[in-house]
């Protein structure tokens, strides 16, 4: 596939998750190794550099680490974020005095490593379906005050977004029914409620629960660990008049099988609490 265009982060939503990272990092007295052992005037430039192949997310943020520490700081990006890289390609390099580049260090590649990790997870199942019209999206399940960062990750490596928050959608899951009393009577008070302009989504586990839901005109139903068989049945069944969401356990591996059943979007909670990190480093290239 090609590499994802992306539209950069404003930093209102990341400059005060990077300050707060900072601070944490610094404690209650600044970085001692560094300003005991780097003379307060050297200066040094560093190059961001792939340890292993996936995509890019993050460079802007890494490159707000730096610049809290030191105004001085300039980051020059070689690559953007959506790029696809090797192992020892390198993503762009930071110059400035070389004890803002040793005490930003960590903070920027912790941001980077794990928003490319996102990235990269989320490109491995795009392409494992590209030859479908099915789309992955991630979840709420993101690291908490994150959410911002770790769904723009899931752009950058292809993926498109579900739900940011609570408010901006009705999803009934089991629970909801459960308390509710049932599918009808949870349907029926969310429609009573939501806004004209809200989309109305149900959970479904049964294809007897999706006759119901279709009955009473939801907007999208979430097909929850249905196997391709049974998700093929489901999508005969909505025919068009609901967006169809599978999920439950969706890997590179389990994807397409899903995907070639005909629905819309496919779900992926792992994909924001637990991908694994890309290994990025940063070498000193002149000191």
């Amino acid at each position: 596939m090609t590499e994802t265009l992306m539209t950069p982060l404003s930093p209102l939503l990341y400059e005060h998750i990077v300050r707060a990272a900072l601070q944490e990092d610094l404690g209650r007295g600044g970085d001692i190794t560094t300003d005991s052992v780097v003379p307060a005037d050297a200066r040094c430039e560093a190059a961001l550099v792939a340890r292993r192949p996936g995509v890019i997310a993050g460079l802007d943020i890494a490159a707000a680490a730096w610049r809290l520490v030191d105004p001085q700081t300039v980051f020059t990006a070689t690559l953007a974020d959506g790029a696809r890289v090797e192992a020892g390609d390198e993503l762009g390099r930071v110059a400035g005095p070389a004890r803002a580049l040793l005490t930003g260090e960590r903070v920027a590649l912790n941001f980077l490593c794990h928003l490319s990790g996102i990235a990269t997870a989320t490109a491995a199942i795009a392409d494992a379906i590209a030859y479908t019209d099915a789309r992955i999206i991630c979840t709420r399940k993101t690291t908490p005050g994150l959410r911002a960062l770790e769904k723009y990750a899931v752009r950058c490596g292809g993926g498109s977004n579900h739900r940011f928050g609570l408010d901006d959608g009705v999803l009934i899951k089991d629970n909801h029914v459960a308390i509710a009393g049932g599918v009808v009577t949870a349907l029926e008070r969310a429609r009573a409620r939501a806004g004209h302009h809200v989309l109305v989504q149900l959970e479904v586990d049964t294809l007897e629960q999706l006759g119901q839901a279709l009955d009473l005109g939801v907007d999208a139903v979430l097909l929850d660990n249905m196997g391709p068989e049974t998700l093929k049945q489901a999508v005969d069944m909505i025919a068009g008049r609901a967006v169809s969401e599978a999920s439950g356990r969706i890997t590179a591996e389990t994807a397409p099988a899903i995907a070639e059943a005909g629905v819309d979007l496919i779900s992926a909670g792992w994909l924001t609490h637990s991908a694994p990190a890309l290994d990025i480093g940063l070498d000193i290239v002149e000191a």
